[in-house]
Order: C-alpha cells, then structure tokens, then sequence
C-alpha cells in the first residue's frame, strides 16, 4: 500500500507498528519530499518580488526541479516497501532449502535499490537547496536551512538502509562498490548540507 495516499497521522501509526513497511527507507523518502518541498516554498515566496526579480528565470527553474525531486521522493516512499518486501520473504526460507542463499542475496540486492536512489534524489534537492538559500527571500531563508536539515536527515538514514544489507551481501566487492558510492555522497553532500544549515543559523545568532 502506498501510505503517501494516506493521513500524515496513519503514515505515522503504520511507521510506528511492527508491520514490516513503511521502515526506515519509507521514512527517510517522506523526509526527504518534505525538506525538498520547504525548498519549492523559498522559491514561491521569492518569484514576482521586485527586489528578486534579476533571479526570477533561475528561481523559477529551481523550483520545477524541486517539485519533481519531490514527487520522486514520494514515488520511493512505495518502491521502498516493494523493494523489502522479497528480503522479508527470503528469510523465511527455511535454512536447509538450496535456493535459500542464492534468493538471499538476490533480494539483499534489491533492498538496496531504493535507498540508494533516495539518496541520489537527496543529493540533487541539496544542490537546489544552497542556490535557494543563497538567491531566495530572505524572509524565507530559515526555510531553507530547515529544508538543508531535513534532506540531511534523508540522506543519512537512507543510507544506513544500505549498509544493514551490503554487510550481509556474500559478494563483498559488491558490498564494497555500493558502500562507496554511499559513503561518497554523505561527505560530499552531508557536509554541503551542514554548510546550508550553518550559513543560515550565522545569520540569526550574534
């Protein structure tokens, strides 16, 4: 079922029940539309202001971006969901089946898909973010450090989404290349992000 559809309140009952999705993935996607969409409300607040209008065309274009990094984001809350679901299923093969390492580690694969994509998609609104918070409405600019925040917060837990599942893997190059590519994204990005946050806070403290 794809909880996106639903009440913030029943995406918080089932994210609080033993059932096995929504998870941490689910959460860190939900997370991640709602700081890119924090970003998407800079830029509204920004266009057709006078004192702004010199960068109205880029602000513009930054926020179609965000709106559709949103909806994407949205999109993995479900995709998650599917993609664990097979990794649920494999680990009730009972352990003396031939099949069962091989259906395994084929589904540990596959859990991996979508958090790795949230992160990808976390990574992309980050860079919108910062132009956001450098160009848009100074009204709006502690939006923007919130929405660095929340993406940052995406963009951690859904990679420990990976990690939990590259441990496992039996093809450790595997694990290694994926754990890279992950570990890349939060030094570049998480610090990009902590940069945001940090630029705007100054703004605000003596």
């Amino acid at each position: 079922m794809d909880y996106t559809t639903k009440s913030c309140r029943d995406f918080v009952a089932v994210l609080a029940s033993d059932a096995p999705a929504p998870g941490g993935g689910g959460a860190a996607a939900l997370a991640g539309a709602l700081g890119t969409a924090l970003g998407s409300m800079v830029g509204a607040l920004t266009v057709g202001k006078r004192r702004y209008a010199a960068v109205e065309s880029e602000i513009n274009a930054l926020m179609a971006r965000c709106r559709a990094l949103q909806e994407e984001l949205l999109d993995q809350v479900p995709a998650d969901a599917e993609g664990f679901l097979p990794l649920a299923r494999a680990y009730g093969i009972p352990k003396d089946d031939p099949s069962r390492a091989a259906v395994l580690e084929e589904a540990t694969i596959t859990a991996c898909a979508t958090p790795i994509r949230i992160m990808e998609l976390c990574c992309e609104s980050l860079e919108a973010i910062r132009v956001l918070a450098e160009k848009g409405s100074r009204l709006a600019v502690s939006d923007a450090g919130c929405a660095a925040a929340l993406v940052k917060g995406a963009l951690q837990a859904a990679s420990l989404n990976v990690f939990i599942n590259t441990k496992s893997l039996r093809n450790r190059a595997l694990a290694a290349e994926l754990n890279g590519k992950c570990l890349g994204m939060l030094e570049t990005y998480g610090a990009l992000a902590g940069e945001i946050f940090e630029t705007v806070q100054a703004g605000f403290l003596p």
